[in-house]
């Protein structure tokens, strides 16, 4: 089942396509979807795309870690990190819930 992906030039034509816009315009609303999601999860930590899902900063605390090459312990230091959330509703539609 290995089926191509779309790429980014394809989703551009795709896009312009459906709203009747050109590609040139298609790509300057994607550019800007993504700059606005990456301005709002930097500032409120948070970024909703309504229907497939959300960007959400996470602060992952301090551990011990081990090294696999000499398993010496090591200190792993608190960092931030973006998680990405599926939407239910998207998940349902590509895998749907399997009936009890």
């Amino acid at each position: 089942m290995a089926t191509a992906k779309l790429t980014q030039t394809q989703l551009i034509k795709e896009l312009a396509a459906a709203n009747g816009i050109t590609s040139k315009q298609a790509k300057g609303v994607l550019e800007s979807l993504a700059a606005t999601a990456v301005r709002e999860a930097k500032k409120n930590g948070l970024f909703v795309v309504p229907g497939v899902g959300r960007l959400v900063r996470v602060e992952r605390k301090a551990r011990m870690g081990r090294n696999p090459a000499t398993g010496a312990a090591i200190k792993i230091a608190a960092k931030k990190v973006v998680k990405f959330r599926v939407a239910k509703a998207l998940k349902d539609a590509v895998v749907p819930p399997k009936k009890k």
